[in-house]
This record gives structure tokens, C-alpha cells and sequence, in this order.
């Protein structure tokens, strides 16, 4: 696939930890190539964005990590994979659905709820990014989940029929890799506005919470550092936030 390594290592697993968890032992023991990737039927505790809990029912969703080596990629602007891997995910669902979304910062939506989410771990030499790790959990086949998970969906779910993983992962794959290979050619600002194109609320204004209260702003910009840049309604105000200082409201109580 798009010129990857055909050493690159696969492994696929009924059940583990953590995908993520996983990949980040096999680097301890052995150097792997770009592309390499490991894929699970069941996490017993799969992880989101900042410590977040990802559940998911065995065998029914995608669930993978994959291996990137982005040394051309500086530490202080390494957003721009998090970027590249929710476009990839959104590019593929939107083959299957219409009304996917990326909710800042790498939450993938369809209309209101969520359907995917990423975790993205990275290794840092210096100023360079090292290694990267793509935890990416994607809701495909599950007919039911818990009461208590505020809002998630499946493909399944939303089209009445079900895909086969395999078949979705080369899919994502392959769009994850134009994008990338695209950055490597100099593409940064095309995806920057393309992620901002897709972006969940991008248009309009709408409730948010932070630290001092409800507000109602406009998303405005998100910077290479990822932080999220809101102009408020009231006294538009710009104001900037990093991941879960600023909450997205559903609806003004």
C-alpha cells in the first residue's frame, strides 16, 4: 500500500489492553517499520483523548493502532497528524453516510453523536517527533450500547447494514496515507483548510462551557499547536483553549 514496507508488521488480536499499549511494547522489544499496525477484536481498557474510556462490544468495531515515523514533522506542530487522522476517518465514512463531522479536536461525528474517536501518542527526540502511535476506535457493526455513554453510534446503526472491518481499515488506510504522503509533499496548508472545513460547529455561533461559565462564541481558528480559538458572541473576545478546557454544550439549559 502506497509504498509502505512490505516488512511492516500486522498483528491481529482477539483481545488486549490497549491497542496503543500494546504497539508502544513491541517498539520497547523491536524497530518496526512505517505502517505497521495492530489490530484487536476486544480492548479490556481502551483509552480516548485524555484519559477518556472508548468501550466497544467484541468483534463488531474497528479497532486498531498504527505506527508512523513523522521525523520531518516538528514537536511544536505535530497536531497536524491528529488533523490528518480524523480527515482520513471522516473521507472514509463519508463513502457509506452523509453529516460526518470532526469535533475538535479529533472526535469524529455523525449529526449529534459519536461515532469514532482517536488517541494519538507520540515520542519526542529534541524537537523532532520520533514515533507516533494512532490509537483509532471506530464504531462499525454494534446494534446497542450503554445506557450511560452519552451519545455514541455505529454504522451499523445509522445505515441498517453491516460492513466488513477488514474492508474499512484498507479504506482508511489508503486515505490516511494520500493525506500523509500529501503533507510530506508539502500539502500542510491544504489539509489545515480542509480540517477546518469539516469541522463539527463550524458555522455559527454556539454554546460552550469553560472554567468561568456558559458562553455562546464561534469557532474562529485552530492553531498548529491544536488549540482551539473562539470568538465570543457578547464582546467577541477571542479566547483559547486546550483539550478539555472548553466543553461543548448540546443545548442552553
Amino acid at each position: 500500500m502506497d509504498q509502505l514496507s512490505s516488512n511492516r508488521k500486522i498483528v491481529r488480536l482477539e483481545e488486549t489492553e490497549s491497542t496503543n499499549s500494546y504497539m508502544k511494547e513491541l517498539l520497547k522489544s523491536e524497530s518496526l517499520d512505517e505502517g505497521s499496525i495492530v489490530m484487536a477484536d476486544f480492548q479490556t481498557a481502551g483509552r480516548g483523548q485524555t484519559g477518556n474510556s472508548w468501550y466497544s462490544e467484541k468483534g463488531k468495531n474497528l479497532l486498531f493502532s498504527l505506527l508512523i515515523h513523522p521525523t520531518g514533522i516538528p514537536a511544536n506542530e505535530q497536531f497536524i497528524i491528529s488533523r490528518i487522522t480524523s480527515l482520513a476517518i471522516k473521507n472514509t465514512l463519508d463513502q457509506f453516510v452523509n453529516d460526518i463531522r470532526i469535533k475538535w479536536p479529533n472526535d469524529i461525528y455523525w449529526e449529534e453523536r459519536k461515532i469514532a474517536g482517536v488517541l494519538i501518542e507520540n515520542s519526542i527526540q529534541g524537537k523532532r517527533i520520533e514515533n507516533s502511535i494512532i490509537g483509532i476506535g471506530l464504531n462499525l457493526n454494534q446494534r446497542d450500547f450503554p445506557a450511560e455513554l452519552p451519545n455514541p453510534i455505529s454504522l451499523r446503526q445509522i445505515t441498517g447494514t453491516e460492513v466488513d472491518r477488514e474492508y474499512v481499515l484498507e479504506m482508511l488506510l489508503k486515505e490516511f496515507f494520500l493525506l500523509y504522503r500529501g503533507l510530506q509533499r508539502g500539502d500542510k496548508q491544504l489539509i489545515e483548510d480542509e480540517y477546518m472545513l469539516d469541522l463539527y460547529r463550524v458555522n455559527g455561533y454556539y454554546w460552550y462551557e469553560d472554567a468561568n461559565g456558559r458562553f455562546q462564541a464561534r469557532i474562529d481558528n485552530v492553531l498548529p499547536s491544536g488549540h482551539l480559538v473562539l470568538k465570543t458572541l457578547e464582546t467577541n473576545e477571542e479566547r483559547l483553549y486546550a483539550f478539555k478546557e472548553v466543553q461543548f454544550v448540546l443545548y442552553r439549559e
